[in-house]
């Protein structure tokens, strides 16, 4: 790309992080109004009644809408594989990514019993598939143990495909996106962005993934810590991380949230990969927080540290790590009875009962 090019995608994503502003106060409060007007002791819905909120705040409406959901799985490989921090191939990424559209996949299966779509995104895979659909940003990062994973022009286009996307999905209708991945070797690139973002040491935030063995923990432990230590990156800001340690996949799920955030649509953070690109969009832009709602909790080490850093309470903990953007998607069907609940249920007035009151 031309430098000329990449300064105009330069200029539009620093426009689009400034033009984004804090949910709407005011439609929570009416929410919360709402909610303590239905015939039911307060707050005993508790989840659900926030997450409401938090998606009245978002629309900057109290007319809540959910009807029209989806699961966008960000799909990329990471060089960083070659360092042996996997305990699979990356011909897998491909194979989950096309399963995706096949209803083979676990978070498919679970979209189609969630009543949402499916659109998986290749942002950044090895490899040419016949039907996801292709936004590539390159094929695969480099080796971020040797270089630097992606340069900064590949993050910030990344970054711009996620929010072009939010964009999109806001004008074909859809009322909350999911954000969800598919890339072998992404636990690795989630623990050292968290890491360098949380200036946290890499001991702390690194897990076994899919099913590493000590050794293979302990290799990925010391390739995340050299280079963060290589690159000063806990010195750095978010964008550079990105760039030196991260993929293709946390940059596009970044650019969902902070894409939710400039149009107005409520984004579903999964599990761990997704809560890292919920942090940096939040890094990148604070106000994108309040667009934002944890479904729930991974287990991998840094999960419960992230979802604290943003404020936000996750709905399960269920002791899910299978990624692919299950966690969100089960949260689906809470949020569905929850809007149903506070369009639907009578309030204290309709039947003629005392209402509680908020006692200190």
């Amino acid at each position: 790309m031309k430098e000329t090019q990449f300064n105009q995608i330069e200029t539009q994503f620093s426009q689009i992080l400034e033009s984004i502003t804090p949910g709407d106060a005011a439609a929570a409060e009416v929410s919360r109004k709402r909610w303590d007007s239905i015939a039911k002791p307060l707050h005993s819905l508790g989840w659900l009644e926030e997450a409401v909120t938090r998606i009245a705040a978002a629309q900057h409406s109290p007319d809540v809408r959910t009807a029209k959901k989806i699961l966008v799985p960000m799909c990329a490989d990471n060089g960083i594989v070659e360092e042996g921090v996997t305990q699979t191939g990356q011909e897998v990424t491909a194979i989950v990514a096309e399963n995706f559209l096949d209803e083979k996949s676990c978070a498919a299966i679970m979209c189609t019993l969630a009543g949402a779509d499916i659109r998986p995104i290749d942002i950044g895979m090895v490899v040419d598939t016949p039907h996801v659909e292709k936004r590539k940003i390159a094929y695969g990062t480099k080796n971020f143990a040797k270089e630097p994973a992606m340069t900064r022009e590949e993050a910030v286009r990344a970054l711009m495909t996620g929010i072009t996307l939010a964009g999109e999905l806001k004008e074909q209708g859809y009322d909350l996106i999911a954000t969800g991945e598919m890339g072998i070797g992404n636990t690795t690139t989630s623990s050292a962005v968290a890491s360098a973002l949380l200036h946290v040491p890499a001991v702390e935030m690194t897990g076994r993934g899919a099913g590493l063995s000590t050794d293979g923990l302990n290799t990925k432990i010391r390739v995340i810590q050299e280079a963060i230590d290589r690159w000063n990156l806990y010195e750095q800001d978010a964008l550079t991380i990105l760039t030196d340690v991260g993929g293709f996949d946390i940059a596009g799920i970044a650019g969902l949230f902070l894409g939710g955030a400039a149009y107005h649509v409520p984004v579903l953070i999964d599990g761990f990969i997704s809560s890292v690109g919920a942090l940096l969009a939040a890094h990148l832009c604070p106000a994108a927080k309040d667009y934002m709602l944890a479904s729930h909790v991974s287990k991998e080490p840094a999960a419960r540290r992230i979802l604290k850093e943003l404020g936000l309470e996750p709905a399960l903990d269920a002791g899910m790590c299978l990624g692919e953007g299950s966690g969100a998607v089960a949260a689906f069907p809470l949020i569905d009875m929850g809007a149903e609940i506070y369009h639907r249920m009578s309030t204290f007035d309709q039947i003629q009962v005392e209402a509680y009151q908020e006692l200190v």
